[in-house]
């Protein structure tokens, strides 16, 4: 009898756990947003989120295409990192020759002295090709090696389908990248705050030379002009780009909350009602990535993650919860519940007492659409280590204490038989 109830009792058990297991596990994240519904002007285009550097859009992403001025960029940052803003450079005749007839330029004279901060925003602001030949010539003495120099800070960057022949975009055959190895190099660049601050200014004004008389220049990007119709008012840069024969170019850059978004456009054509391409798919891509994303907090420091019984430990500290070290924000699609996010922990083995407080003894990782988030996951309070000497001298002092106790008590019992054995005598002794 006893063993059919058992086995009814077990084949209830299985029932429930199995009708509940659905409503335990962590559900599968469906992460898919709408699909662009807009057309793409542009032969090569790319939406980037800046802080993973997912792709979020892509077209013809890896085509290896024109990139005309967009080049500066590349130029620009590695003058940033080569020069203090207050050195001053000589503009050589040959940079200033060397500019084809048609490209922009600020008028920079030969022997004409600029500082580095001026000369980058000329050349960013403005787009002065021969700023960018000035700085070949300074940093790496001629054109060919500066180009060899550019190519091997591309590669670094992560670029694989990029190769540059000279500073400023100027069109050559052989001088091409993509709308995908362009965004790398502008978040790379976006990293920089010199960068950063002089591709957001919307003009610049160089004070007169002994060579020249005072320049303003307005910024070329649509995207930060008030007056513009292509007024984007979550701008933040870049740089626009434009030869015949690699059409219009805009590298672009936006932020709105807490989330920043980079755009490609390249070879882009006018739109059907003759707005520029270039603008109307930055415009429109820049909208699909705010709507369609956005960075959430989706797991806060100092929240317990689990909890560990350290076997060495002093009683009273071996209950151990492991807390998170740094907040964890994500990348994800509006349209999903952070709390049915997939994580995994990876706990340190060998884990002993003696532990301080903060130590790291695991890692939480969240993997969303390809990307990791995670954080340490730290001891919340220290640990101390079970001293097992001290324990058993305790113990041996203990045993110790007993027998002597032992001993004195069975001492007294006999001592107090032979006091009443003398005392029955006496009385014995007496009565006689």
């Amino acid at each position: 009898m006893r063993i059919k109830r058992f086995i009814l009792i077990l084949i209830l058990l299985i029932i429930s756990l199995t009708l509940l297991a659905p409503f335990t596990q962590v559900q599968a994240v469906n992460t898919s947003v709408p699909e662009v519904d807009f057309p793409i002007y542009s032969q090569g285009a790319v939406l980037m989120d800046s802080s993973t550097g997912k792709i979020l859009y892509g077209k013809n992403e890896n085509d290896k295409l024109y990139p005309a001025s967009t080049t500066k960029i590349l130029t620009a940052i590695i003058a940033i990192e080569n020069y203090n803003l207050t050195d001053k450079v000589t503009a050589n005749n040959s940079a200033i020759m060397a500019i084809p007839l048609g490209y922009s330029n600020a008028a920079i004279q030969p022997g004409e002295a600029l500082t580095v901060q001026e000369l980058l925003e000329l050349f960013l602001i403005h787009s002065a090709n021969e700023v960018g030949y000035i700085f070949a010539e300074d940093i790496s003495g001629s054109i060919n090696s500066f180009a060899n120099l550019m190519n091997k800070k591309a590669t670094e960057i992560g670029c694989k389908n990029t190769h540059f022949t000279n500073p400023s975009g100027i069109h050559n055959v052989e001088h091409y990248s993509t709308a995908y190895d362009m965004a790398l190099i502008a978040q790379y660049c976006m990293k920089n705050s010199t960068f950063r601050n002089i591709v957001s200014m919307t003009s610049c004004t160089i004070e007169p030379t002994d060579k020249y008389e005072k320049r303003y220049f307005k910024n070329t990007n649509d995207l930060l002009d008030s007056k513009s119709k292509y007024y984007y008012a979550n701008a933040i840069g870049i740089k626009t780009g434009f030869t015949t024969q690699a059409k219009n170019c805009l590298i672009a850059a936006s932020k709105k909350d807490n989330m920043e978004l980079i755009t490609v456009a390249l070879g882009a054509e006018a739109t059907t009602d003759g707005r520029s391409g270039r603008y109307v798919d930055t415009i429109n891509l820049f909208n699909y990535g705010f709507d369609n994303y956005k960075i959430e907090k989706i797991n806060t420091a100092n929240t317990e993650v689990q909890n560990l019984i350290i076997e060495n430990a002093t009683k009273e500290t071996k209950n151990l919860p492991l807390v998170l070290k740094n907040d964890i924000s994500a990348l994800v699609p509006t349209n999903i519940d952070i709390a049915n996010l997939n994580y995994n922990i990876n706990i340190n083995n060998d884990i002993s007492a003696p532990i301080a407080e903060g130590d790291v003894l695991g890692k939480i990782t969240y993997n969303i659409d390809g990307i990791n988030y995670s954080s340490d996951l730290i001891a919340e309070h220290s640990v101390e280590k079970f001293n097992y000497y001290l324990l058993a001298m305790q113990i041996a002092l203990s045993i110790i204490v007993l027998l002597v106790l032992l001993k004195l008590l069975f001492f007294r019992k006999k001592k107090k038989k032979k006091k009443k054995y003398y005392r029955n005598y006496d009385s014995i002794y007496k009565f006689k």
